[in-house]
């Protein structure tokens, strides 16, 4: 196999999450791992950010410490923060489990900072939106000033990304700011729920939306690609996370809506919702 039938492989593979991502990768032949390992390093961009330390630990043994975690955007391409091929390969290190899970250290070309909603640094351990500035931040969007302005208000780049700093600076990405579901005052993170639900061995594919409510604002609902027991989903969440973080309804289909590289649609989601409760 040669490198570019290589990247071939990798891009149909990196459609699914991290964890599925490396486990593909262990499943590479002789000829396909040689090919691979002409690649320095490995970069992954995923939507859900996380890592599975059972898997990355498997990579690390079949590929060596190649692996390097990047955290970027389009506004802000590929610097932001990483997670070194050091860092991730320390499997000795006692918080090794915790910084796979991280999203890394700022690179020293920019600053990033954990604002409020009123733009006001946080302290570590806190959560809010991730704001960065230096000179790799896109100067504004083509011909779209108003965009450039809201995004680059005050001088920081606002990626739209909510996260927290730990005491030793590595960054944990929670979700997008634009998907936090608010029910009863109470702040409740998609991606916190999808990782639970992920647990369970017939759910293949998850995605969480809050639907409208009239007495708490919003509620959780989960839209699960599998063939799961809704009540071993919900014995699942009451184990794993707050009650009142555990969806009120599961909707069980047959796939996701997804953009031309494999990112699940949450915007279509809360529309075909949508349509759901009113018909």
């Amino acid at each position: 196999m040669n490198l570019e039938a290589s990247y071939a492989f990798c891009s149909r593979i990196a459609r699914t999450r991290a964890r599925n991502f490396y486990y593909s990768f262990l499943l590479l032949s002789r000829e396909q791992k040689n090919a691979m390992c002409a690649i320095y390093a490995f970069m992954r961009y995923c939507d859900d950010l996380s890592d599975e330390p059972g898997a990355t630990r498997a990579a690390i043994d079949r590929f060596g410490p190649r692996f390097a975690q990047i955290y970027g955007q389009g506004e802000s391409p590929m610097t932001i923060t990483t997670l070194s091929k050091q860092e991730i390969a320390d499997r000795d290190h006692p918080r090794w489990a915790e910084r796979l899970g991280s999203a890394g250290r700022p690179f020293g070309c920019l600053e990033v900072m954990i604002a409020d909603g009123d733009d006001r640094a946080l302290p570590s351990g806190e959560t809010g939106e991730i704001l960065c500035r230096g000179d790799v931040v896109m100067p504004g969007y083509w011909n779209n000033p108003e965009a450039s302005a809201a995004t680059l208000r005050g001088g920081w780049l606002h990626t739209g990304d909510v996260g927290a700093f730990d005491a030793e600076g590595y960054l944990t990405l929670k979700d997008r700011s634009k998907d936090v579901i608010i029910s009863g005052g109470s702040n409740i993170y998609p991606r916190e729920v999808e990782e639970i639900l992920l647990e369970h061995a017939s759910v293949r594919e998850v995605s969480v939306i809050g639907r409208p409510d009239a007495q708490w604002g919003e509620v959780v609902v989960a839209y699960v690609v599998g063939d799961a027991d809704r009540n071993e989903l919900d014995a699942l969440c009451l184990n794993g996370i707050a009650r009142f973080k555990r969806p009120k309804d599961y909707v069980f289909v047959s796939a996701l809506p997804k953009n031309n590289y494999g990112k699940i649609l949450k915007t279509e989601l809360r529309e075909l919702d949508a349509k759901k409760i009113t018909t």
